[in-house]
């Protein structure tokens, strides 16, 4: 079989399947927020996401809602040092405690708020997340936000996916690079791992 590879403008998207509503459970859901740290978020950074910011609002009042449902609150928070082979790939970047390693202020986590720290693109990959989801909080749903949507936010909820985890994402909740990444993420959440996308982040609601 051969494959005829044609520009950008020239690929088909698939639609999408947006649902209107999608309704959690606080007893059995987490959300995770992934990587919203200076470097990504804020200008000036090392590696910003030019859309990154318009996240900020959306993502600071889903939560709030969680919060105030008593919901598990988790954030990814990329850490790096110094002869990294991934700045082999990327700019350097969240070098760990330096101003871009830290999370933004707006989404500033609480001391009982679990904090990811990891070295890879993957929430899970050498981390206590599955732990505390599995074991601890028994969640069976997670919803999923952050940057960048196609690199950390897509290996988390691929491995969210593998684990059998129902995801939510919110399409205002994430950002990446470019659109094609941007709708990219969205189809592989969506499709491969059956993942509910929203358009919004106030149309999830946490019962």
């Amino acid at each position: 079989m051969s494959f005829n590879f044609l520009p950008p403008d020239k690929v088909n998207v698939p639609e999408l399947q947006l649902q209107d509503k999608v309704m959690v459970s606080a007893k059995n859901s987490a959300l995770i927020i992934v990587d919203m740290q200076n470097d990504f978020v804020k200008e000036g950074g090392n590696l910003v996401v030019p859309s990154a910011h318009q996240t900020i609002e959306p993502i600071g009042r889903l939560l709030k809602k969680c919060r105030d449902a008593k919901m598990p609150v988790v954030f990814t928070q990329d850490t790096m040092y110094e002869g990294d082979p991934e700045f082999d790939v990327w700019p350097e970047h969240c070098i760990f405690q330096s101003v871009g390693w830290a999370i933004i202020d707006e989404l500033k986590p609480l001391k009982n708020e679990l904090v990811c720290q990891k070295n890879r693109y993957d929430g899970f990959y050498g981390t206590n997340l599955e732990h505390y989801l599995s074991r601890v909080w028994k969640v069976d749903n997670v919803i999923i936000v952050g940057t960048v949507a196609n690199i950390c936010v897509l290996h988390t909820a691929g491995s969210a996916g593998l684990r059998w985890f129902n995801i939510v994402m919110p399409a205002n909740g994430i950002s990446a690079l470019n659109e094609f990444d941007q709708a990219m993420t969205l189809r592989q959440v969506s499709w491969l791992y059956s993942g509910k996308i929203t358009r919004d982040c106030s149309d999830i609601e946490i019962v």
